[in-house]
């Protein structure tokens, strides 16, 4: 005890009592404090950072201290809420707020454990159960369960009947539509960044909230491809085997979201022409440029992902490629200003070969023979054409002639893309 929170009654709660329980690290302590007034807490040197309810950060560790509060909904979506602070409200009250059982623990600070609606046994039998009637009053919720399922999926975590059954209804009131996209994408953000994000994306699916809330994903599900191609025939299996092949390659978010989002062109294949999806990678750009700008994601991730899902076909036949095409691609990856891009594309494209049963450990030499081509076009500089005296769009067409000159004796002296 600091001297900060002596005579307070303050209680660890949520995510860091879950973590500890589960002998998971805990990153960061929230703390909840009973029984006190704004007023003490800044007395006490704590500096207040909550506008819509009293949350502060301690003088010393940093850590943050709310104060007990109760939350009822009035309203519609994020703002329909009427929160309620004040010395009153107990740590039970408090705790009943949360979403799930596993979040609405306390402890106190000599570790006593403090648990009023079972959640450790629902950690105990890996169960993501909500803790009351409340849990439907925030759309939200159902991402977060959803997340959760992710962010535990190591720990194999169901999802209990009785809140699917909840989380079902909330997809069907037409609610989540309320949500802002900057909820969305924090929560799909957190999603993505977890060790098996494709969980994500199958509970929110089970629940009906794919449809709401990624329809361009969900109208994935159902559309085949080749089977001598793709054994999982199904178009939004396929994508979830990415996603989970592209979080084995990369921690990056960005790609993880392109591996979401590269064929969603499949789903606009007129269905006579099922199960080939020629020119699927045209078709997709649109509702994959659709898709970011409603989440709003950030600049770099739609630009990533428009550029994977419109190139990610031609970077699988780069090893069957002329030295004329293989130079063009590269330049439409931007691969000599843009390398760190280039190589996030190519990670998409391996992702995507690695997307189905059996092929999760196969070579992608593609990858390895367009860097060799990157490195041997960045060694052809235009400014021996300028000292020749070319100008304007000439220095372009020769820099290019010389380039593809490059790369083809390039494969004349390596054999090209082996494996």
């Amino acid at each position: 005890m600091t001297t900060a929170t002596r005579d307070l009654d303050c209680f660890i709660v949520g995510g860091a009592v879950r973590d500890q329980l589960l002998g998971r690290a805990v990153a960061d302590q929230d703390w909840v404090v009973v029984g006190a007034t704004p007023e003490q807490m800044l007395e006490r040197g704590f500096r207040q950072v909550g506008a819509d309810f009293p949350v502060f950060l301690h003088p010393a560790s940093g850590e943050e201290y709310a104060l007990a509060r109760t939350e009822r909904k009035q309203g519609r979506g994020y703002h329909g809420f009427v929160v309620h602070a004040a010395p009153d409200v107990t740590l039970e009250q408090d705790l009943e707020r949360r979403d799930l059982t596993i979040n609405a623990m306390a402890m106190t600070e000599d570790d006593t454990l403090i648990d009023p609606f079972g959640g450790h046994g629902d950690l105990a039998a890996r169960r993501l159960r909500h803790v009351g009637p409340a849990f439907v009053e925030d759309p939200l919720r159902v991402l977060r369960v959803a997340r959760f399922a992710a962010q535990l999926a190591e720990y194999d975590f169901t999802v209990a009947e009785e809140t699917r059954a909840l989380m079902r209804r909330m997809s069907e009131s037409g609610e989540l539509a309320d949500l802002t996209a900057e909820r969305v994408w924090t929560e799909t953000e957190k999603a993505l960044s977890t060790a098996h994000p494709a969980r994500y994306f199958e509970v929110l699916r089970e629940v009906g909230a794919l449809a709401a809330v990624f329809p361009e994903v969900d109208a994935l599900f159902g559309v085949p491809q080749p089977v001598e191609h793709h054994p999982e025939v199904d178009s939004g299996i396929h994508t979830l085997l990415v996603l989970e092949a592209a979080a084995r390659l990369s921690d990056s978010v960005g790609v993880r979201f392109a591996a979401v989002c590269h064929d969603l062109g499949k789903a606009l294949t007129p269905p006579e022409e099922w199960p080939s999806h020629i020119g699927h990678e045209a078709r997709g750009v649109t509702p994959a440029r659709e898709l970011c700008q409603r989440l709003r994601t950030p600049k770099a991730v739609r630009e990533l992902v428009e550029l994977a899902t419109e190139t990610h076909g031609r970077v699988h036949k780069a090893c069957e490629m002329r030295p004329a095409t293989l130079v063009d691609l590269v330049d439409r990856l931007d691969g000599l200003r843009r390398p760190e891009r280039f190589h996030d594309v190519l990670l998409v494209t391996k992702a995507d070969s690695r997307g189905r049963p059996g092929r999760e450990d196969d070579p992608f030499p593609e990858a390895d023979w367009l860097e060799t081509v990157r490195r041997a076009m960045a060694e052809i500089s235009p400014r021996p054409l300028v000292e020749q005296g070319y100008r304007g769009a000439e220095i372009g067409q020769r820099l290019r002639q010389e380039r593809i000159r490059a790369v083809t004796q390039l494969k004349d002296d390596t054999g090209g893309c082996q494996d």
